[in-house]
């Protein structure tokens, strides 16, 4: 567990968290929450109460809490009970508080919305087109980003048809595709980007995403022809699969003397986007009036 000492405010207020690099995860301080969403002066005893009331109903949520030492007040550490975000939200339904309430219906809109999806597939991808736009992507990137999850969907068909299991062996096989063509493993990837829990391909340049795409795709290709039905032989195509995007990068980069990997995020990729957008308004502009003088100065 790490950054234990890291503090997230809501409404200008501290809450503790720690992040779990190994299962990639956020913990959050639930006393600190308690006191953000109740203004109780006494949150430590609120939550022991709300606890034990939650205990007694069989509550799993809060049998499988642990705790963590956090820095108090005070600058010691202290053992303190942490949930991370799924858990978490179980404990604000449980809550009866005003502030509680917009994470209560956020919730429920979430459920209906999973409901919806469920009902209508095509609903997930317009969601996601106008949750990429809102996030300030441009559309030939979200274009990219949408093709590039229905290459992962046929991988991951093909490879629940190979017999290879959901979890680990699915992060696996992805680290060694991500190996051959990027050189990193997933995670030095994300972490090259200063990525936590973030999705690692939503912060991929168009190129980065492409040659992510064929290596999944040639991935999906070479499985359907080998056949393969073992797991060691899974991972040998996904190598495979990975290494022709590998040769693909290394010939970009010849021809262009700049590394394709990059360390930029979304954030910084959507304020490159930005500025060159701000500076074509601004040449545009700049040209407009230039123009304008030369017509004032031709009918004077």
């Amino acid at each position: 567990m790490e950054q234990n000492d890291k503090i997230q405010l809501f409404e200008d207020k501290r809450i503790r968290t720690a992040w779990d690099a190994e299962r990639e995860e956020w913990f959050f301080s639930v006393v600190d929450v308690v006191a953000v969403l109740t203004d109780s002066v006494a949150p430590a005893a609120y939550w022991r109460k709300l606890k034990q009331r939650l205990k007694e109903e069989g509550n799993e949520t809060v049998t499988n809490c642990h705790g963590l030492r956090m820095k108090a007040a005070d600058g010691k550490r202290r053992m303190t009970d942490v949930a991370d975000t799924e858990q978490l939200l179980r404990i604000i339904q449980s809550i009866p508080s005003p502030k509680a309430e917009p994470f209560k219906l956020w919730l429920a809109q979430v459920g209906r919305e999973r409901i919806e999806e469920t009902i209508d597939p095509e609903l997930t991808i317009e969601r996601a087109l106008e949750t990429y736009l809102k996030k300030g992507y441009t559309r030939e990137w979200i274009n990219q980003r949408l093709q590039a999850i229905q290459v992962r969907k046929e991988l991951t068909d093909e490879w629940d048809a190979r017999g290879v299991q959901k979890g680990i062996e699915y992060a696996i096989l992805t680290d060694e595709i991500s190996r051959a063509w990027s050189g990193m493993s997933t995670r030095q990837y994300k972490n090259l980007k200063g990525l936590t829990k973030e999705n690692l391909r939503d912060n991929m340049t168009t190129l980065e995403l492409v040659l992510n795409m064929l290596a999944e795709a040639t991935t999906t290709e070479i499985s359907k022809q080998r056949a393969p039905e073992t797991f060691s032989e899974n991972v040998e195509v996904a190598r495979a699969g990975g290494k022709v995007a590998g040769d693909a990068r290394k010939a970009v980069e010849a021809q262009t003397g700049v590394p394709v990997i990059t360390a930029k995020n979304a954030a910084q990729l959507n304020r490159v986007v930005s500025d060159m957008i701000e500076g074509v308004t601004l040449e545009i502009s700049h040209n407009e009036q230039e123009e304008s003088k030369l017509i004032v100065e031709k009918n004077s």
